[in-house]
């Protein structure tokens, strides 16, 4: 079998959006199926992880097409991408300007021209299958107007939602602008073969308007599987690694942790914060308010492997989901690897969604509602007392079903499904 995957994102491109189909195309191949990876040429990447280009198989075929990059220009300035993305949305105007005019994204302007190169592609090459990823989701007009052009089965795959995406509101869309992009949206689901997404929750909102909609998570790879297990950090070291945008600032938390520090001496000693990748502005400003800033590290963004060490090193792992409405389906790509690291979860976010129940069901950790000081409190008292007598560890379980590999295998289930 052979599947042509469109995507965006693709290495030496860094941050969480390649690593899915980056891992699917791994070990794709180990099942007899033989990837043929569409993506720009030309693009411009926020972040940049250049090793990630050794883990894609020699014998996986990459086919490029230009690109003429209008986020680059219009978005993404040398003075903004410094920033990096948790910062893009500071600019209500440029934010208004992609919201009403690059719909359903800013990548909308490769789509025609990828679109005519793909026709005149499966013209000459055959392919079984053709699977889109986005965001961007514009990727899934390409596909759709492939699906249009030929008796191909097509499987849109929807790493975030469309229309309830996050931060959708920062930009702030017009009428007509919501309107077109929930046509947009509607049209992609109804006639995808397969749409496949990362959660439960997403996939009950998908399942409104698509009638074969299935879940494969994200997941965790060899790689976090560290050759010489890290050295636990001395201190008492709360790690927060990846993207963390605005609307996942934890406002209680940092409160919550100044209380303890004035309260507990050992506990103001011990501390260490530690933010590594891309970070809102915001967060050094309340570190620096709530008179955190002695006990806080700031890094930028480092390659994958630097990322996962610094998961198994640290003592608490922190994970934050973006405080806004229809939440509960969120899981991110970093949960799995916290997984792997086997160290305890700290997460802030809904506690009647798809992390609690992940969590729940691996003993990985505990999920704290948003304004839920007490148990904040309680559960950051906890894991110290466990530090101070050298207990603090967690018994993680069934954590297996979410290495890529098992993913890999429920992923050919559904494609020889589709493609039957």
């Amino acid at each position: 079998m052979k599947v042509l995957i469109i995507t965006y994102h693709w290495p030496p491109a860094g941050g969480s959006g390649v690593q899915r189909w980056l891992k699917f195309v791994k070990y794709l191949p180990k099942h007899g199926i033989q990837p043929v990876v569409f993506c720009p040429q030309g693009a411009h990447y926020p972040k940049l992880d250049e090793s990630l280009v050794n883990e894609i198989p020699t014998e996986v075929v990459v086919v490029k097409h230009p690109v003429k990059d209008v986020s680059s220009i219009l978005f993404s300035k040398k003075k903004t991408s410094k920033k990096g993305t948790s910062n893009l949305t500071n600019n209500k105007f440029l934010s208004f300007i992609r919201g009403n005019f690059f719909i359903p994204d800013a990548k909308i302007s490769w789509v025609d021209s990828a679109v005519g190169f793909l026709k005149n592609f499966l013209q000459e090459n055959r392919v079984d299958a053709i699977i889109s990823t986005g965001p961007p989701h514009s990727m899934h007009l390409i596909g759709l107007a492939l699906k249009n052009s030929f008796d191909i089965p097509w499987v849109a795959d929807f790493r975030d939602p469309w229309t309830d995406l996050y931060y959708a509101k920062d930009f702030y869309q017009l009428p007509f602008a919501r309107n077109k992009n929930q046509k947009l949206e509607e049209k992609v689901l109804s006639n995808a073969d397969l749409v496949l997404t990362v959660s439960d929750h997403i996939k009950h909102k998908l399942g409104q308007t698509s009638k074969n909609v299935q879940v494969i998570t994200n997941g965790f790879d060899d790689e976090t599987n560290v050759a010489e297990k890290p050295t636990l950090e001395a201190d008492f070291t709360i790690s927060y690694i990846g993207l963390l945008p605005k609307s996942s600032v934890p406002h209680r938390l940092f409160e919550v942790i100044q209380e303890l520090k004035g309260e507990n001496e050992s506990f103001k000693k011990d501390l260490k914060l530690k933010f590594m990748g891309d970070i809102n502005d915001e967060v050094k400003e309340i570190v620096g308010n709530q008179g955190l800033t002695e006990q806080t590290e700031f890094h930028d963004y480092v390659p994958h492997k630097e990322a996962i060490n610094a998961q198994h090193s640290a003592q608490v792992l922190l994970l934050l989901i973006p405080n806004v409405a229809h939440n509960e389906g969120i899981l991110t790509g970093k949960l799995f690897e916290y997984l792997a690291a086997k160290r305890p979860i700290l997460a802030i976010g809904p506690t009647d969604g798809d992390l609690a129940k992940v969590l729940r069901e691996t003993n990985a950790g505990v999920v704290i509602d948003f304004d839920d000081a007490e148990k904040m409190k309680s559960s950051l008292i906890g894991f110290y007392e466990q530090f101070k007598a050298g207990e603090l560890e967690v018994q993680s379980k069934n954590i297996d079903q979410f290495h890529r590999k098992n993913l890999t295998s429920k992923l050919v289930e559904v494609l020889k499904e589709v493609t039957a």
